[in-house]
């Protein structure tokens, strides 16, 4: 069997996650290899996709193509310039890349699609692609108008609750464009399964119009229980300097600028925790420009992976404060390192987090409920077994246990392609 997993890029967190699964394939033995169109690392059996195989059209057809993409350009720029500072990406259905022509996709009995934004062509791919396909979501993107997650709340009022978040008319017009794009393509494809690591994803795709009528499973991430692994916590607040008298509130994002990730519900609920022996540190990207906060250490990014389980084992609670997510990789890390999370109660969040037994699930999404929250499990430490929660975690999000997952599906679905003939 040979798999060809497709990824746009293999860093940031659908990366690490398509990484992690094509690692758990190899390991049983199968055949995996990964097509990229930007290779930055040196993981086995991934390559770079060969730009020359791209599509070219005649210098006639070219001139009339781009007189209509300028006008396109210029509405497409003129959306994403009126998109707010802090949103998720909105990306187009449009790639020039055309995959089929690579020998990779020749050689491969079923493609395996994750994050491929500006990578494979969402129309010409379906049309030209003779190979059983599973599409692992990594967001909402492929089956919405071009957001990556819908997002319902931008910015948050004065009582610490998010706020509506209205779009501008243009940006309607266009995800509707592209969203009866996808829906057309979708109308024709027989040969699709999709894949979400939560049951919310998995829910939301159902009741998209794209793939309402697709087979559609649940499998979470898996992770190597071997690197994130709990670290003793004196050794791991030594080495960052953390006081020891010190509670360690812990914050991880790619960026913590990202409205969605909700770093200024968790600085607004720190500012107002009334204790001196509480210290949060982000790791992130970059920066956030709360400037009352004095009690927060920002680590930047950070890209070890045996540094992030050290991390999280020098903390006492992880908080998850996102807006809406899928199945946070960071969550997944912090439960295996034995580490108690906070978070909202939206998305994949829930799959995770099961209150007083591995962390606390707020009340709602406001600011004032993730400080009680907060509080409320400072003074509750002890009784969270890290022990456990590192056991329930290994049970669920092992690599093993996705990797076996994928791989039973995969043979369900050439097999069944082969009774057909």
């Amino acid at each position: 069997m040979k798999i060809l997993i497709v990824n746009t890029y293999d860093k940031g967190g659908a990366a690490n996650a398509c990484l992690r699964l094509h690692e758990g394939l190899l390991n049983e033995n199968l055949n995996s290899k990964v097509l990229l169109k930007h290779k930055r690392k040196g993981v086995v059996n991934t390559f770079e996709y060969d730009l020359k195989n791209r599509t070219f059209i005649s210098k006639g057809v070219q001139k009339i193509l781009t007189l209509i993409n300028i006008v396109f350009k210029k509405q497409r720029r003129k959306m994403l310039e009126e998109r707010p500072n802090g949103l998720e990406m909105f990306s187009f259905p449009e790639s020039r890349v055309d995959i089929t022509k690579s020998e990779l996709y020749k050689e491969a009995d079923l493609i395996n699609l994750h994050w491929v934004s500006d990578f494979v062509d969402y129309k010409s791919f379906f049309q030209k692609n003779t190979k059983p396909v599973v599409w692992t979501l990594h967001d909402m993107n492929p089956f919405t108008g071009g957001e990556h997650f819908e997002e319902i709340y931008f910015g948050m009022n004065n009582s610490g609750q998010p706020n509506l978040r209205v779009n501008n008319i243009k940006e309607k017009e266009i995800a509707e464009k592209h969203l009866s794009l996808k829906e057309n393509v979708m109308k024709n494809v027989n040969n699709l399964t999709v894949v979400a690591p939560s049951m919310w994803l998995a829910e939301e795709a159902k009741q998209s119009s794209v793939f309402r009528n697709k087979d559609i499973y649940c499998i979470p991430y898996g992770i190597n229980t071997d690197v994130y692994q709990p670290r003793n916590m004196e050794y791991s607040k030594s080495l960052f300097k953390v006081p020891m008298n010190k509670k360690v509130i812990l914050f991880v994002s790619d960026s913590i600028s990202k409205e969605r990730k909700g770093f200024k519900y968790l600085s607004e609920a720190i500012k107002n925790i009334d204790r001196d022996d509480v210290i949060l540190y982000a790791v992130g990207a970059k920066k956030s420009n709360d400037a009352h906060l004095n009690n927060v250490v920002y680590l930047g990014e950070i890209k070890d992976e045996l540094m992030m389980s050290m991390i999280y084992s020098m903390a006492d609670v992880f908080i998850m404060p996102s807006l809406m997510d899928n199945l946070p990789n960071t969550v997944l890390e912090s439960l295996l390192c034995g580490t108690p999370v906070v978070g909202f109660p939206v998305g994949g969040v829930v799959d995770m987090i099961s209150t007083g037994q591995n962390g606390i699930l707020t009340d709602e999404i406001s600011s004032v409920a993730l400080r009680i929250s907060i509080i409320n499990i400072l003074n509750s430490l002890t009784s969270f077994d890290r022990n456990k929660i590192r056991e329930n975690a290994v049970a669920k999000y092992d690599l093993k246990v996705q990797a076996k997952a994928y791989l039973n599906l995969f043979n369900t679905i050439l097999n069944t392609k082969k009774d057909k003939i």
